[in-house]
């Protein structure tokens, strides 16, 4: 009787090779031999699943958005708001070991989305994906009567976006200085910044 192969698990195995190559040696690693040796295939293999090495990273980052989305989707909510909100946005923040190995595969993916047109639309949506979740705080806040009177939503959307992307890139250049509780800390001030004291 044929064995049963459930490709989509192992593309995910493939994606989760790709993930740990970038965070440990770099985007520029990322080939076809070293995929298959990492995540135990052949390379004959792997270009049944994958036929570019620009196909693979494509599917390794929605397989990383996929998880972050369902990871903040399934949050259990305190029923504070700013905390709610808070912990919406540390999820775009690496505060544990998982987090920052996402941030740092991102970060090597939006670089090389610069120079590879095939990726460069996906590292737009993921963008566009990540300030429709900074907008819906900052509207969250307006419409549950939290926020200051006259805040300008366009203005502050853009500034915590900003936040969230700076304290992510120092998150992992200098780790040392941006602790996990540090950067915590910037996003719960941020808000209450926000908001009607």
């Amino acid at each position: 009787m044929p064995k049963f192969v459930d490709h989509e698990k192992q593309k995910e195995k493939i994606a989760e090779a790709v993930w740990r190559i970038v965070a440990r040696d770099g985007m520029e690693q990322v080939s076809v031999r070293n995929v298959a040796e990492e995540a135990g295939f052949s390379p004959g293999s792997m270009r049944h699943y994958f036929s570019t090495q620009s196909e693979l990273i494509v599917f390794t980052m929605k397989f990383i958005s996929d998880k972050i989305r369902k990871r903040a989707e399934g949050a259990v909510f305190t029923g504070d708001h700013m905390e709610d909100m808070a912990m919406l946005l540390e999820e775009a923040l690496p505060l544990n070991d998982e987090r920052r190995m996402e941030t740092e595969v991102w970060f090597a993916f939006i670089a090389k989305a610069f120079t590879d047109r095939e990726l460069a639309p996906l590292s737009a949506e993921l963008y566009d994906e990540l300030k429709r979740g900074v907008t819906m705080i900052i509207t969250g806040l307006i419409n549950l009567g939290m926020a200051k009177e006259n805040l300008d939503p366009e203005i502050e959307i853009e500034r915590l976006f900003a936040l969230i992307d700076g304290l992510a890139i120092h998150g992992v250049i200098r780790p040392y200085e941006s602790s996990p509780e540090k950067m915590s800390r910037v996003v719960r001030h941020h808000l209450q910044s926000l908001c009607k004291c």
